[in-house]
């Protein structure tokens, strides 16, 4: 067990190093933060923050030797930068990134874990897209095999016509076939190093323009007779992986059961409900997880839950979500910038607490 006043390292600097710092704070922790020039608001949460280039290796030299354990906030902090760092103090394998960081490496690993991906194929030119087309059908939607997320680097294909006027991005993506779904809901579990794993409750989640809006519970009655499949599956790839820590594996809910969509090696924002609705947070229980803590319970408090993303310039009017009926809880990030498709927070509303 990581002792009281030891150090944990947070790669990046964004929402979610935030809310991981607040719970690593609470439980009697020093925070340093690292992450490239930006909006970092991560910062406002930890002890020290570092601010250089992922590659800057004095910089990284010098974050390590103040750390005791170090994780990562998103799945795209770069292989070389977690290569940098002393290796015993990296809290889960970095092989978690290699996988998630590749969309076409990912479908791969989970299917042979016995996971149900959507059809696919691997697209390196235009006629490479042609072929992929052909082979998988539209609609679909083409994706950067890396980087990309909230609709970022996607681009759908309604028809064949369609593709044609599409100019290719000159970087490996992969083209998917558009699965025909209920719902999305994701899949969330904190694992420790002791290989013991505990699961959230899955929300059914509601994306709009490619990014998540909503997650709700209950989830529905498909959702909920496709999360013992879909957490199977998960628990397969958290092992495979010997994670550590908390992991998000998405799936669409479909007649013919769960397919699995993507991954993410950390806390998610479908899981933001879990701090005043479950009996344990997903960014405490990621906390308990690398320190060696025993895990915290995953049991969901109350019978009905809404987490909704706060975007844009909603937020320059957020509090007035406050004054609004069904138990408002409104957690702002502090970004400077209110742009257009921007997560700036988030607000979740609770019902009954469950007896």
């Amino acid at each position: 067990m990581l002792a009281p006043g030891s150090t944990i390292g947070i790669l990046g600097g964004g929402q979610l190093g935030r809310m991981m710092a607040v719970a690593a704070l609470q439980l009697g922790y020093r925070v340093v933060g690292f992450a490239p020039e930006g909006d970092n608001v991560a910062a406002d949460a930890c002890t020290d923050f570092i601010t250089a280039a992922w590659d800057d290796t004095a910089a990284l030299a010098r974050f390590a030797q103040g750390c005791d354990v170090v994780t990562w906030e998103f799945e795209n902090v770069p292989l070389g930068t977690v290569a940098a760092l002393p290796q015993h103090l990296i809290a889960c394998p970095p092989r978690a990134l290699e996988v998630a960081q590749d969309r076409l490496r990912e479908k791969a690993f989970a299917a042979d874990l016995g996971g149900s991906p959507a059809p696919h194929a691997r697209v390196e030119s235009a006629a490479d897209l042609s072929a992929a087309i052909a082979e998988v059908g539209t609609p679909g939607i083409l994706k950067t095999a890396r980087d990309g997320y909230d609709g970022k680097g996607q681009w759908r294909v309604r028809s064949v016509i369609e593709a044609g006027g599409l100019p290719f991005p000159g970087v490996t993506c992969i083209y998917e076939g558009f699965v025909m779904y209920e719902t999305e809901f994701s899949v969330i579990l904190v694992r420790g190093a002791d290989g013991q794993v505990k699961f959230w409750d899955s929300t059914a989640n509601l994306h709009e323009g490619g990014m998540l809006a909503r997650s709700v519970l209950p989830a529905g009655a498909l959702v909920e007779a496709q999360v013992p499949a879909a957490r199977e599956l998960a628990r397969k790839v958290a092992d495979a992986l010997g994670y550590v820590g908390v992991l998000t594996l998405e799936f669409f809910a479909t007649r013919e059961g769960p397919v699995f969509n993507e991954m993410a090696p950390r806390v998610h924002n479908s899981g933001h409900w879990t701090i005043e609705g479950a009996a344990t947070s997903q960014f405490e229980n990621h906390i308990r997880a690398i320190c060696g803590l025993p895990l915290g319970g995953t049991k969901t408090r109350f019978e009905a839950i809404e987490m909704r993303n706060i975007v844009g310039e909603e937020a320059l009017e957020a509090h007035r979500i406050l004054a609004e009926p069904g138990e408002p809880h409104l957690h702002l990030y502090g970004k400077r910038e209110a742009r257009e498709g921007r997560k700036m927070g988030h607000v979740t509303r609770v019902g009954h607490a469950l007896k």
